[in-house]
């Protein structure tokens, strides 16, 4: 069975998927302590015995040690997930049809990093072991994920057969996820959080563990999602929220009887008063690109928090993109009040160890293709150079002769318009970036490969799209109707003639996969370097065919080599926050960096 958001009228028992022998235990909780195990079959791990009639209570949870989540917990503990032990994951590659990942595949076998660096799960030797979290204190609770048996044994399961052979490091992922009611998988872009999350709603499914799971994601990657669900999961029914108002209303109404729901933020905002109904309450909320509600404050953000859940997860390479608050955004949908504002970034490693995930492709992806970084120092033409000391030298007098009446947006509009010149001259649109990049576009296309210019202006992309027209380029940004995006993106991949795509960062730098690109522009910088790392690993990532070459163009003696600069040195905090070490509390650009791109003084009060 799959996605039948054509036909929402038909929508399938979930019984009707659901082993059947699978079922909730009215006072679980009552049971001798005694733990017995049995070979029973996939669908049952563990059975506690004997089994003794006593009257239905409500079930109680003990408040975790440290971590909190606001939403309904399951009335029971159902029974758990069972591969046969004796399967072996080289026995069974043997034997059935799964593909072992390829460079044309999955970029090649990875390396998982070691556990103790996480203390995620237990790995050794292909034995990934399920460990519980530390705020789980019942020993009963405890044992239930300790006596499972190896995740490796999925593959053994004809249940739960794989397209592709998972890496060593995804099955870290699956045991992190699983046990947990509130984490952030948050490895580097291009490791495959979409296939892990996948996996672990798969098995919770499968097991009773959980019954309804609701996706959230941008708008422009919902697509994505259906495409992954049906490869990766493809016996799971799914729905995707989309129509006028009351076919949603409809669909909200269904969720209860729906395994799996995708919805983009903005719907989620728009049916707010549908989705946060008590009547509609998820097992499961995912949040995917969770970044976007790192403001605790915005609207969305406040409507995310108050769907009805009892497990919470969040996908995110950059789980941090400006400052420490943006976690703490993020875990005020995980565990309410758990972080705080004015945390040090110490303090915030240290509470949050436990329920965060991070691999970075050095560490477990040795065979991945290498991203090879060059810095092209282009020297602006003299009709450029020009304009750009005329603008950037009247533009300092104003700012200085303006006192106390200086605001960051006056500083910053003078950013702007020279980042601008260094584009394109504004009266003859000479560019000598341009001049460049189609001299590298000629060899690319020369030797069939392919490759994406970022830039943050669709009026520059749109500039270059006139210029590049031998090379027939494609363009990717937000005036694109998104009905119209993933066939862009097929033509990309599958013309031949079509040898470049211009993205903006909005549109381009998140959930594309576009592995089969081994070049990557950066026609101008983006103000913070985790946008800049997002976009180019929609190239790097797994799948990758050969070594991707990223160009950052770099106007020399502008404000552009100063921005670049400053980049450079505030890429600490990610690393710092997550290593639990003390740094700055800034990866972007701050108000006095600004300022200081120009030797201005920040304004007092």
């Amino acid at each position: 069975m799959r996605h039948f958001a054509q036909n929402d009228s038909h929508l399938p028992e979930v019984d009707s998927w659901i082993n059947p022998e699978v079922t909730r235990i009215a006072g679980a909780e009552t049971l001798l302590p005694g733990v017995e195990i049995f070979p029973m079959g996939w669908q049952k791990a563990l059975r506690r015995a004997p089994a003794v009639k006593a009257q239905e209570i409500a079930w109680q949870v003990d408040v975790p040690a440290v971590l909190t989540v606001p939403a309904n917990p399951p009335k029971v503990k159902v029974l758990g997930f069972v591969f046969p032990e004796s399967a072996s994951w080289d026995s069974f590659a043997r034997k059935t049809d799964i593909e072992e990942p390829t460079e044309s595949k999955l970029g090649g076998s990875g390396k998982v990093s070691g556990s103790k660096k996480y203390g995620k799960a237990s790995q050794s030797k292909g034995r990934t072991r399920v460990l519980p979290p530390r705020d789980i204190i019942k020993l009963e609770d405890r044992l239930y994920y300790l006596l499972q048996p190896p995740l490796e044994s999925i593959a053994a399961t004809e249940s739960l057969r794989f397209p592709f052979a998972p890496f060593p490091y995804q099955f870290e992922g699956v045991a992190f996820l699983y046990s947990r009611f509130a984490g952030i998988l948050a490895d580097e872009m291009g490791l495959g959080k979409t296939m892990q999350a996948i996996t672990t709603i798969r098995m919770l499914l499968c097991s009773g563990e959980i019954r309804n799971v609701l996706l959230v994601c941008p708008k422009p990657l919902v697509s994505n999602w259906k495409k992954e669900f049906e490869l990766w999961a493809p016996e799971i029914p799914f729905s995707i929220v989309q129509g006028n108002s009351a076919r949603r209303e409809w669909q909200w109404n269904q969720m209860a009887d729906t395994p799996v729901t995708i919805a983009n933020y903005e719907l989620v905002l728009r049916d707010e008063m549908a989705v946060t109904n008590e009547n509609c309450h998820f097992d499961l909320v995912v949040l995917d690109e969770a970044q976007r509600i790192k403001n605790k404050s915005s609207s969305t953000s406040k409507a995310i928090r108050k769907i009805p859940r009892t497990r919470s997860w969040a996908l995110t390479g950059t789980p941090v993109e400006n400052s420490c608050e943006d976690l703490v955004g993020i875990f005020e949908f995980l565990s309410p009040g758990y972080l705080y504002t004015g945390m040090e970034p110490m303090q915030i490693g240290e509470m949050v160890g436990d329920y965060i995930l991070r691999r970075t492709k050095d560490q477990v992806m040795t065979d991945l293709p290498p991203r090879m970084n060059r810095d092209a120092d282009i020297a602006l033409s003299p009709e450029q150079w020009t304009q750009y000391q005329v603008a950037e030298n009247d533009g300092v007098i104003k700012l200085n002769n303006m006192g106390d009446a200086l605001t960051i947006q006056h500083v910053f509009e003078l950013v702007l318009r020279l980042k601008q010149i260094c584009n394109f001259d504004p009266l003859t649109g000479a560019s000598s970036k341009l001049d460049r990049l189609e001299a590298d576009l000629e060899e690319v296309a020369a030797s069939g490969k392919k490759a994406i210019v970022f830039s943050q202006w669709v009026k520059t992309l749109e500039k270059i799209a006139e210029r590049l027209e031998r090379f027939n380029p494609l363009q990717y940004h937000g005036r694109i109707p998104s009905n119209k995006r993933d066939s862009i993106l097929d033509q990309f991949k599958q013309d031949p003639e079509c040898s470049v795509i211009l993205m903006s960062y909005g549109a381009g730098a998140v959930g594309l996969n576009l592995q089969f690109c081994e070049y990557v522009f950066l026609f101008d910088r983006w103000w913070n370097p985790a946008v800049e790392d997002q976009a180019i690993n929609r190239a790097h990532r797994i799948g990758a065919k050969g070594a991707v070459t990223v160009t950052r163009m770099i106007s020399s003696g502008t404000i552009e080599e100063r921005i670049h600069q400053v980049l450079e040195e505030k890429r600490e905090l990610f690393d710092t926050i997550l290593s639990q070490a003390k740094g700055p509390s800034k990866s972007g650009l701050s108000q006095e960096d600004i300022f200081g791109l120009f030797e201005l003084k920040l304004p007092v009060g």
